[in-house]
């Protein structure tokens, strides 16, 4: 690991480089410096296999936080580094280094004293919906053309579909004829998922620089539980905000777990689902009626979304998600359908919260 941490531009000298056990997508490590008041590094192995475009990613996230700090500066926000995330070039001036056997690997600037959190209350979704209104605010300005998609499709609704439906074509791990309630359920509701797609084509829905995995644990918060930094934006790129919003209330705004075994756990946690809202609206003061009108309809979609990604996989014979068990990717959909259906009940509750926090 010291070896390629010698490849970038580090100002400190290296000390212990230890692994750090987060996300299921990149190899991460700490790499701490041997004067322990030197700057700290964060050094991650990209998995080129889910980003295939290396180059693309690393100046996406490039062009974001240096758009971040712009805006950031112009406010008179002082410790810059510690409110974007800052890539550290290689030595030959690119943003990542590949190895000799084809791997490639970044580094960022550590973010010391800082947290972030899986379960949230009412009070951290409040600062959390402002920081990600923020976040988005200041992207508002982006064309996002400037940007690629670092996983194509990633989620686009209609593709999302076809994938699904080729999956049910197939049938490759002969598991369809008990499951072939929930192709009905899917196909019953897939006209509105793709309601975003087509009003998109019509010119109604703006693309938009997003997150596009705004689960509350890529924030990072300080010891005073203060939001400080939006972090893993390897996904960051072209979008509809109401998937950014959706995503968050689908993770956070769920009272149960993503793969719960019990449906009866499952549900929407309203203080969560208001609290972060109000936060949202009260920085998101960008967006048009028609994103406004369909951030509810985001909720149901990325839900709904992610019921048929887990489907597509276990119909697939799991070759996608990470499982613990054979019927792991069935209970996923099971409980992100259950989710969807509380979500249903609730629609128009959630569309008057979000009309309500809007007016103000």
């Amino acid at each position: 690991m010291k070896k390629i941490a010698e490849q970038f531009q580090l100002k400190s000298e290296i000390g212990t480089i230890r692994p750090l056990k987060i996300g299921f997508i990149n190899d991460s490590f700490i790499v701490e410096s041997k004067d322990p008041n030197d700057e700290w590094y964060f050094l991650q192995k990209i998995n080129h296999n889910i980003f295939k475009n290396v180059v693309g990613l690393q100046q996406n996230i490039s062009l974001v936080t240096d758009h971040l700090r712009k805006k950031l500066s112009e406010r008179g926000v002082d410790n810059l580094e510690r409110k974007a995330l800052q890539i550290i070039p290689a030595k030959d001036g690119k943003l990542f280094y590949e190895d000799t056997d084809g791997n490639y690997w970044r580094i960022y600037t550590h973010i010391k004293n800082t947290k972030s959190y899986d379960v949230i209350n009412p009070e951290l979704a409040y600062k959390a919906g402002v920081a990600f209104g923020d976040f988005q605010t200041m992207l508002s300005d982006i064309p996002h053309d400037n940007l690629i998609e670092t996983i194509p499709n990633f989620h686009n609704m209609e593709f999302r579909l076809e994938e699904c439906r080729e999956a049910v074509k197939k049938n490759a791990a002969g598991r369809l004829e008990k499951t072939q309630w929930m192709v009905d359920e899917i196909e019953k509701r897939a006209d509105e998922m793709c309601v975003p797609e087509r009003l998109h084509r019509e010119g109604k829905l703006p693309k938009r620089v997003n997150h596009c995995d705004t689960k509350v644990n890529n924030m990072l918060f300080d010891d005073n539980d203060e939001p400080i930094c939006i972090v893993d934006l390897d996904t960051v790129m072209p979008g509809y905000v109401l998937s950014d919003f959706g995503d968050f209330m689908r993770t956070a705004a769920n009272t149960g777990a993503e793969d719960d075994v019990n449906p009866e756990n499952i549900g929407v946690n309203f203080e969560i689902f208001k609290a972060y809202t109000k936060g949202y609206l009260e920085k998101a003061t960008f967006l048009t009626p028609s994103e406004l009108g369909n951030l509810a309809l985001g909720v149901k979609l990325q839900s709904y979304m992610q019921t048929v990604r887990f489907f597509t996989d276990y119909l697939n014979g799991d070759t996608y998600y990470k499982i613990q068990h054979g019927e792991h990717n069935w209970q996923r959909t099971i409980a992100q359908f259950e989710l969807l259906q509380n979500q249903e009940k609730n629609y128009n509750w959630m569309q008057e919260v979000v009309f309500e926090f809007a007016s103000k």
